[in-house]
């Protein structure tokens, strides 16, 4: 079984990013959710946006970055919008990673390194009509492209967070189709 550190989205640690977890706990997963802002959570992504710029977007990313020392290093990464970035940049300089899940986002390799890392698995999901993951998408296909690794998961629909059951954005049936996938993923690391 894998072990796992999920960096939540902008709402925060949402009751949808812990039934997340959750879910893969009850597959025989180890999951850890670091709660990068102090128990707040948001009912919109605007509020959070114009939450997290009181703390500072670097500061709360080497928070995350920060935080993983807690933890052993042969992790899987995971991030959802907000929280890929964190996931992502572990995942890219943090020796030992065994994999990545990058939800609803993905950063240019670029911004981590000079390139993916060689064999490191991960998968890319997200909305094909999603105004935020639309900006992430050539970073998305590039990634993908790059390395045979890496998947890229595109969905119908716009909803930007619609895996987290506790927001209007939820579809619970490509919430499914991503948890299977999630879960066929953890099998294989």
């Amino acid at each position: 079984m894998a072990e796992v550190l999920i960096f939540h989205h902008i709402q925060g640690l949402t009751d949808g990013v812990r039934a997340f977890a959750d879910d893969l706990r009850r597959a025989g997963h180890t999951v850890h959710t670091p709660d990068l802002f102090d128990g707040r959570t948001f009912d919109t992504i605007e509020n959070g946006f114009a939450y997290a710029p009181e703390i500072g977007f670097d500061a709360l990313r080497e928070r995350g970055v920060a935080l993983a020392d807690e933890y052993r290093t042969d992790l899987v990464y995971a991030g959802f919008s907000f929280g890929v970035m964190i996931a992502q940049q572990l995942a890219q300089t943090r020796p030992g990673a065994r994999g990545a899940l990058l939800m609803y986002s993905c950063i240019p390799v670029s911004e981590f390194g000079e390139a993916w890392p060689a064999g490191l698995p991960a998968q890319i999901h997200g909305k094909e009509d999603d105004e935020f993951f639309q900006e992430d998408l050539p970073a998305a296909r590039e990634l993908a492209d790059s390395s045979p690794s890496v998947e890229l998961f595109l969905y119908p629909g716009a909803q930007h967070l619609f895996a987290d059951p506790s927001l209007d954005a939820f579809d619970p049936e490509a919430a499914a189709l991503l948890m299977e996938r999630v879960k066929a993923f953890l099998a294989t690391v």
